[in-house]
Order: C-alpha cells, then sequence, then structure tokens
C-alpha cells in the first residue's frame, strides 16, 4: 500500500531529483515514472513520460531517458528528443541518442538536427557525432546545412564551431543565392564565406551589373578538374 501512495504522489507532482555524484556534478532530473535498480557497477535509473535531466553540461527532453553505469555517465534516449548543450548554447532534437557525460560525446540518431544560432547555422542530416569537448559534428547520411541565403548538402561534413569552418565531401554541393558550386571537395569559411573547392569543380556564378538605363545580368560557368581551386 505504501509503495503504491508512493507512486501515486510522484506522478502527481512530479517530483524532481538530484544525484550527487563523487566529482561534484549533480544530475537534475524529472518524468511522469521513474523505475531502477543497482547492482554494483550496473545501476540504472530509467524515466518514461515528459522525461527530462539536466548536468553541468547538457540538458535533454525526450519520451524516455535511461542513466546508467557508474555514475550514471552512459545517458541514452528515445522520442521526441530535444536538447541543448549548455556551454557552446547549440541545440538539437533528433529521435534516437547517447551521451557519453565523461567523453562529452553525443550521438544523434534519426532526423537529427542542430541549430548554432551564434553562426546562423543550421545543420540536419540522418547521424550526428557532436564532441562537446572539441565543439565539432560529423555528419552523415543525407546532410543539409544552412546559413542563411546558402545551403550544403552532401553525403558526409565536418562542422567545427571553434574554426568556423565547414568541411562537405560525397557529392558536395554549395548554392548561395543564384550560385552554384559542386567539386570532390569543399571547404568554407562560415565567417568569411571563402571556399576551397578540390577534384572536379564545376559552378555557376551570375554578376549584376547596374546600368543607368537597365539592369544585365552575366552568368559565367566553371568547370575544372583542378584541386586547390580557390574561390574569394
Amino acid at each position: 500500500m505504501k509503495t503504491k501512495l508512493r507512486r501515486f504522489i510522484f506522478l502527481l507532482y512530479l517530483v524532481y531529483f538530484t544525484l550527487f555524484l563523487g566529482y561534484a556534478e549533480t544530475i537534475t532530473f524529472s518524468a511522469d515514472s521513474m523505475s531502477g535498480q543497482k547492482n554494483g557497477e550496473n545501476t540504472s535509473t530509467s524515466l518514461v513520460g515528459n522525461a527530462y535531466i539536466k548536468t553541468n553540461d547538457i540538458e535533454i527532453k525526450a519520451d524516455k531517458i535511461n542513466l546508467s553505469g557508474i555514475d550514471y555517465q552512459i545517458v541514452t534516449a528515445s522520442g521526441n528528443i530535444s536538447g541543448t548543450s549548455n556551454q557552446s548554447k547549440i541545440t538539437f532534437s533528433c529521435s534516437n541518442m547517447e551521451y557519453n557525460r565523461k567523453t562529452k560525446i553525443a550521438i544523434l540518431d534519426i532526423d537529427a538536427k542542430m541549430t548554432d544560432s551564434e553562426n546562423s547555422i543550421i545543420a540536419e542530416a540522418q547521424h550526428i557525432h557532436y564532441n562537446q569537448k572539441l565543439e565539432t559534428a560529423t555528419m552523415q547520411i543525407s546532410v543539409k546545412i544552412t546559413q542563411k541565403t546558402t545551403e550544403c548538402t552532401s553525403s558526409f561534413a565536418i562542422y567545427r564551431k571553434n574554426q568556423k569552418m565547414l568541411e562537405l565531401s560525397g557529392s558536395p554541393k554549395i548554392v548561395k543565392g543564384e550560385d552554384v558550386y559542386t567539386a570532390q571537395e569543399i571547404q568554407m569559411n562560415i565567417e568569411t564565406e571563402e571556399m576551397i573547392l578540390d577534384g572536379k569543380v564545376t559552378g555557376t556564378v551570375t554578376q549584376k551589373e547596374n546600368n543607368e538605363q537597365n539592369d544585365t545580368s552575366e552568368t559565367s560557368k566553371l568547370d575544372s578538374n583542378k584541386e586547390g581551386l580557390k574561390n574569394e
């Protein structure tokens, strides 16, 4: 009877819990229901329904969150996931997620999306590997990255936030307004918009010139197999 009463109170008031860990970090969490077990190092806690956790480095909301391992090192989540990397203020969403609190690595799967509002970057892919320590995101499968009027697509991409660099490979393509660039590999500085295109470079660049009587446009096409073509 006491067990049922405690469960009812937990569901009714959505109680918040805080875990105090050996290295002075805390995990604050809440959910509609909770279950767990402790067997030596095989400690786990499962949060179901409006699950939420917050650590010093990250916040995660999901339908279900599980914490396991030594000091609850491994965090897995599923269903309607959203969250924030607290230091970089990068937000994210996906369907499945695993986060290691020790290595600070997050793996986002299925319809993964990351937003870096500081640099106006929105990145989408089926799989994103995010390293909080290095502020680096590696993206795979159906990659799409947008920044203001620039849209980048590829099969593989690396975004280095601190260096403000974007590296694209696997049929990469950049569309900037009316300009289009393709190559085997493309690097772009998201701050200066400087690009380096390597291998089988092609492109279409439209330049508009204003005259007193009318506006004319001139389109030039680039087609080169030379590696290391640099577009200022």
